[in-house]
């Protein structure tokens, strides 16, 4: 069936500015562009925008799916201001829960509270004497009851894993605050989740992509949930042709290779395959991200990695064996620098590119380095948002030049797309654009946080559409209004390029269109 879709503002996202008239699509495709009146006799269906604005379809190009979905479905700590508001929504949470039971927060960031207080387990022992678990918003850092700490065998003899720290008192007893890989001392203990809980997480998770005016996103669950099955499971259930969404797996390193000799397959181009992910450092939040020179408000800290430079080769010798590109999360120029040298000895594919996940911290020695090789970056302007002013802190002014860096690296050709990382941030696509474009807050009025690192709306709406089709190497197929383009659309009510720089975070979706069917129109249940 041939659709026309006339009545509104039409951005291509081929050059600044550019607008067509109407679409005609067929098949999941754009079919053909022109007027009105030139495509009207050609359609069976004719849709009428009543003057909405329609985009190329939003991606987000790093997120955790299913994630997201168990944030929508348990406790979300994000918005607590204070210790104590913290400590009120935990007292108010999962009442009746059983014994053997576990309790779960989501989001808790103390850099949101006035005195930075981390919530200690002698008080966390007070809301429940089950096992607790509360994530902190970066997920390199949680925060555990007593009684979760006795299940795990952790006491004050115990000591730290050599990719993570178990955060003690004066008295060296443990605090309940562990980062990085001393966390699965404790997570290990959960409950495996089964394919069942895993898809109602990601059903949850889809429908409130699609509200928000999302066609896909670039997702890591693979290697989170015990056996890879189960979330691949998950994702079948879930999106296919009868609910039309597109995912493009990135694969952790621990279930990569699995994957790989069982020759999984995909159901494109709904569930598609994506690179092997890996971490090299930490967060900036928990000061774990690894930095060439001490953090300025913790001389005594450089941060950490949780693999050595041996594991870091083998992982992309891993890679490439298969013939695959990398996925690495790298915040800190030190884990940068760490990432360049294994790439640089154990070049990508041909064809394909290594994926630079966050890159918050960068240097000029290796933004050069960087260009000569085939990498694309994942960046996330809600970051600035959510780390400003805070962050400066913890740099020091010569660090800022390259921090949080977006605009420079588009200037030098980068491709470069937008993520929101949730669940550990919000996924409102409209809140990243409004960060890149105002670098702060909505509703504050300063000129912005390293303000001549602004994008300008073009190159905003940019990284949510034509970037992030770059970055999963389909440019010629999506992310641009094009004949012979996916017909995935974002509608909204209001024109990102021409409103106040206020309103963009309060735009409404009108609908959400993957490849030709609405799956939201606005106002649905």
């Amino acid at each position: 069936m041939k659709t026309l879709w006339h009545n509104g503002k039409f951005y291509t996202m081929q050059k600044e500015g550019d607008r067509v008239e109407a679409l005609l699509t067929e098949d999941g495709k754009i079919s053909a562009i022109g007027t009105y009146e030139e495509l009207r006799g050609q359609a069976d269906e004719v849709i009428d925008l009543k003057g909405a604005v329609l985009y190329p379809g939003f991606v987000d190009s790093h997120m955790h799916m299913i994630g997201h979905g168990d944030k929508l479905l348990s406790l979300d700590l994000s918005q607590a201001t204070s210790a104590e508001q913290m400590m009120d929504m935990l007292l108010g949470a999962h009442e009746g829960l059983g014994a053997d039971e576990w309790f779960v927060g989501e989001g808790w960031n103390e850099n949101n509270f006035p005195d930075k207080k981390i919530l200690t387990r002698q008080e966390l022992d007070k809301v429940t004497e089950s096992p607790m678990i509360l994530k902190r918003t970066c997920r390199h850092a949680m925060l555990v009851n007593s009684r979760a700490l006795e299940l795990a065998g952790i006491t004050k003899e115990t000591p730290d894993p050599v990719d993570g720290v178990i955060m003690r008192d004066a008295d060296g007893e443990p605090t309940g605050y562990l980062k990085e890989g001393a966390m699965a001392l404790v997570a290990d203990l959960l409950p495996e989740p089964t394919a069942q809980s895993l898809t109602k997480a990601l059903q949850k998770s889809v429908d409130d992509l699609l509200s928000l005016g999302l066609t896909g996103a670039v997702t890591e669950d693979m290697g989170y949930y015990g056996d890879y099955r189960n979330p691949m499971q998950a994702f079948r259930n879930v999106i296919g042709p009868h609910n039309k969404f597109r995912a493009h797996l990135l694969r952790r390193s621990t279930v990569f290779e699995q994957m790989m000799e069982d020759g999984v397959a995909y159901d494109e181009p709904w569930i598609e395959p994506g690179a092997m992910k890996f971490f090299i450092d930490g967060a900036l939040g928990g000061r774990t991200a690894l930095l060439s020179a001490p953090y300025m408000d913790a001389p005594e800290l450089s941060g950490m990695t949780v693999v050595t430079d041996e594991e870091i080769d083998a992982l992309v010798a891993m890679a490439r064996k298969f013939g695959e590109a990398i996925a690495v999360h790298i915040i800190g120029d030190a884990a940068v620098e760490k990432a360049l040298d294994a790439i640089e000895k154990y070049p990508v594919p041909e064809g394909k590119y290594d994926r630079l996940i966050h890159v918050n911290v960068l240097r000029e020695d290796l933004v050069e380095r960087m260009a000569k090789l085939s990498v694309i970056l994942d960046i996330q302007p809600v970051f600035v948002s959510s780390d400003f002013p805070w962050v400066m802190d913890r740099l020091g002014e010569d660090r800022l030049d390259w921090a949080y860096a977006w605009k420079k690296l588009l200037d030098r050709g980068f491709i470069c797309g937008g993520g929101s990382d949730a669940p550990i941030e919000e996924v409102d696509p409209l809140l990243g654009i409004y960060a890149a474009v105002a670098r702060r807050k909505p509703g504050e009025t300063h000129e912005g946080y390293l303000p001549d690192e602004k994008l300008s709306r073009f190159e905003a709406v940019g990284l949510f559409t034509t970037g992030s089709a770059g970055t999963i190497g389909k440019a010629d197929v999506r992310g641009k209004l094009a004949v012979g383009f996916d017909a995935d659309f974002t509608v909204l009510d209001r024109d990102l390029f021409v409103i106040d720089v206020e309103e963009i975070a309060h735009v409404n979706v009108v609908m959400t269109v993957v490849a030709g069917e609405v799956m939201y129109r606005g106002g649905d249940d």
